[in-house]
């Protein structure tokens, strides 16, 4: 058959046909809608039926109305004649960028938010199109958080366990889930190298000479070890405010094992490790940089 204009590579046209139940009665269903019954060529036992009113069927929208009702042990078949189905496939390699148009995304539905971590996107792996999930897309930091001191402690050296809140000024805001504290025990939100930063505000009413805010790890959930620490002094003989700050890594490879906690050291008598619940004076501060080494 000849063509106008370019002849696809590959062409399967067929007509769409029915199969019928048969029993014995003269009504039955068409799975598409017809004007009349010259669009159908009826079949009873693979014999083409004569379509029109007085010969052996009619047929209008679903309805198939028979002149003489067929037995159970018929069979009988329909094919619509005006109802062409047709498969062209494109020779491969046979679309090149300029057939592709410029609104085929940007005519589609866009997001309206961050994809969800299951979102999958196309990527060229050497040549090979592959699925990717968003969550192995994902750059920049996704999980930021701080937790404050929210009273004095005096004289301390132990543990810090209580006095503890996210801040609720109006302006914070964490990224991500946030850090989950129980008796001063920090535990992960996920795995990832965590940069972590502790600011201490001391308060010294005498000469003390040096007093200490530390940080403690555990990589068994047991036994902790100080990676760094917060450290300030004064010789004088009159009372002095001061805020110092350290920081350190973390390689958080198990959620469930590696926690840390804040530990006063080197405190006397009439030091005070500072805190506040309207504002920062001690503080810690949690970022995941990126995934675990």
């Amino acid at each position: 058959m000849a063509y106008i204009g370019p002849e696809p590579a590959e062409s399967f046209t067929s007509f769409a046909t029915q199969e019928f139940s048969t029993s014995a009665t003269t009504s039955y269903t068409l799975d598409h809608a017809v004007t009349n019954e010259n669009e159908i060529a009826l079949f009873v036992n693979n014999v083409r039926q004569q379509p029109g009113s007085g010969k052996a069927y009619t047929a209008t929208g679903t309805a198939l109305t028979l002149s003489a009702a067929t037995a159970s042990t018929d069979t009988m078949y329909c094919v619509f004649l005006g109802r062409a189905l047709q498969t062209v496939t494109p020779a491969t390699n046979s679309i090149t960028a300029a057939m592709v148009g410029n609104d085929l995304i940007s005519g589609k539905d866009a997001l309206t938010s961050a994809p969800a971590d299951t979102d999958e996107f196309l990527v060229s792996d050497a040549g090979t199109l592959k699925r990717i999930d968003f969550s192995h897309l994902k750059t920049g930091i996704t999980e930021a958080d701080m937790f404050r001191l929210t009273a004095d402690i005096t004289g301390a050296n132990a543990d810090i366990t209580s006095n503890l809140e996210r801040p609720d000024n109006s302006s914070f805001e964490k990224i991500g889930t946030g850090m989950s504290e129980s008796s001063g025990i920090f535990t992960f939100p996920s795995t990832g190298l965590y940069l972590i930063i502790a600011t201490g505000t001391f308060l010294f009413n005498s000469s003390d000479l040096i007093a200490a805010l530390e940080a403690n790890v555990t990589t068994n959930n047991s036994s902790y070890a100080d990676i760094f620490q917060v450290q300030a002094g004064y010789e004088g003989s009159n009372s002095k405010y001061e805020t110092n700050t350290n920081s350190g890594f973390i390689n958080v490879t198990d959620t469930s094992n590696v926690k840390i906690k804040f530990t006063t050291a080197s405190f006397g008598g009439n030091t005070l490790l500072k805190g506040d619940t309207d504002y920062n004076k001690t503080n810690f501060t949690f970022i995941r940089l990126g995934d675990s080494q």
